[in-house]
């Protein structure tokens, strides 16, 4: 099994955080999932949602140690796509078939890949994911960010990439 499973939320599959969490992903012989891809509706309090997609890819998720929440900063944010993600962790809180389930997120490592056009990761954006990993119990590994004001340049991060992947796999070793 590859040390971590990654989802993908950008408008754009194959743009700048895509062929980043690729080349992740491809060095850890891991999956990615993209979660724009799939039928997954907004947080509804009545869970009438229930049988969309969100439910099957998480159950995948926690056979993972490690997830990988990938997405461009938007306005400092995530993309829309990964918010709605997010906010759908609320089924395992309050849907009580569901909270054994939701209780595995406790053991797990979460960290971020995110692409904007400046030099670091604004920290409003990292706050919003820290926050919610501490609310489910969940470490936060840490995050890579790439600056791709002029686009993606492979070798402008090839550093980066590899001290992610080496983090990442001696995170599995502890």
């Amino acid at each position: 099994m590859s040390d971590a499973i990654s989802l993908l939320a950008s408008s754009r599959r194959n743009g700048n955080t895509g062929k980043l969490i690729d080349w992740i992903a491809g060095d850890l012989g891991g999956e990615v999932i993209d979660i724009t891809a799939l039928d997954i509706s907004p947080y509804d309090y009545d869970h009438k949602n229930i049988h969309d997609d969100f439910i099957p890819v998480m159950k995948k998720v926690l056979e993972y140690d490690s997830v990988i929440f990938a997405t461009p900063v938007y306005w400092y944010a995530p993309s829309a796509q990964m918010k709605i993600f997010i906010d759908r962790i609320s089924d395992f809180l309050d849907i009580e078939d569901l909270k054994d389930i939701g209780r595995k997120l406790r053991k797990k490592t979460a960290y971020i890949v995110c692409t904007s056009i400046g030099e670091e990761a604004d920290d409003a954006f990292l706050g919003c994911f820290k926050s919610t990993f501490g609310y489910l119990g969940m470490k936060y590994g840490g995050h890579l960010h790439a600056n791709c004001e002029n686009g993606f340049e492979k070798e402008k991060n090839a550093q980066k990439v590899e001290n992610f992947v080496g983090l990442i796999r001696a995170r599995k070793t502890l």
